[in-house]
């Protein structure tokens, strides 16, 4: 039977880096869920506080982030799915742009800023879900990769379904960052950044799927993810991803669907400020009948 597991918000099971040398925190079996509290991005739990006074300059120098999580039988080359079951935010956020510092109350469906002024409807989600790359070292946060990361989209809320090109065996996953709200581009570097009361992800195995990028699927669609420093470049990865699975799942060979693509399919930019730019393509269930 799936077991659920319950990682503790503790200094052992954080890390602001991503590395296949970090030993698991925790080992389950596909089909588990995993649930635990999330930091804020800057390392809060409070409102103007870092949650720790140790932190590691080279190690805990990027987002703060809970494992890493061992799958048995996962492999390197294989596909780690991820079942965003609850995200669900504690009581405040802050969003940063240039020297100024907007903070925001969050109470259920809505923030509102600490002034009053402003409100907006919140998602949350995580910013950062993502495996270690196969080469050895030191990796950062910041950029997201073909093995997920700081993916920061805003359609990973609570149902929908991620699914990773696993880099190194036991898949290794990290997850954290949690954002309240957030536009497609996150164009001043942050979104409502917050910490997380509850978190829980299922985890399970794909090896029906052989991916060259990052896929998710929601109630509604399809997405798939492209990355790179040139935003055109991370759209081509973004489309030939989206091509591979609409080959896959509607039985097309590839200049149909491209040219089905060229009507049904949205590119969005995903985020324009990790380093690695961001797209995913859009294809909703409903676009295609037969």
């Amino acid at each position: 039977m799936p077991v659920t597991h319950v990682i503790p918000l503790d200094r052992e099971t954080l890390h602001g880096h991503f590395s296949s040398d970090l030993a698991p925190v925790l080992t389950v079996d596909p089909g588990d869920s995993v649930t635990f509290q999330a930091l804020a991005a800057f390392w809060h739990w409070d409102a103007g506080a870092r949650w720790l006074d140790d932190l590691h300059p080279v190690l805990d120098d990027g987002h703060p982030l809970t494992g890493p999580i061992a799958v048995r039988g996962a492999r390197a080359g294989g596909t780690l799915e991820v079942r965003i079951d609850v995200v669900r935010p504690r009581d405040w956020g802050i969003t940063f742009a240039g020297e100024s510092a907007l903070e925001w109350q969050l109470d259920g469906s809505i923030g509102v800023t600490a002034d009053g002024a402003q409100s907006v409807a919140l998602a949350p989600f995580l910013g950062v879900i993502g495996l270690p790359p196969p080469e050895p070292g030191v990796h950062s946060t910041i950029p997201p990769r073909r093995f997920g990361g700081n993916i920061d989209c805003k359609e990973l809320t609570a149902g929908a379904t991620l699914l990773l090109p696993i880099g190194v065996d036991g898949a290794l996953l990290s997850a954290g960052d949690g954002h309240a709200a957030q536009g497609d581009g996150e164009v001043s570097g942050t979104a409502i950044e917050c910490p997380l009361d509850e978190v829980r992800l299922t985890l399970d195995l794909r090896p029906d799927l052989d991916l060259r990028m990052p896929v998710a699927r929601t109630d509604s669609a399809w997405i798939s993810f492209g990355f790179d420093h040139d935003l055109d470049v991370a759209a081509d990865m973004a489309l030939e991803t989206m091509l591979d699975l609409m080959q896959g799942e509607h039985g097309l060979d590839r200049e149909r669907a491209l040219a089905l693509a060229s009507v049904s399919v949205d590119l969005r930019v995903t985020q324009i400020v990790n380093e690695a730019k961001g797209v995913h393509a859009v294809l909703r269930h409903d676009a295609l009948s037969a």
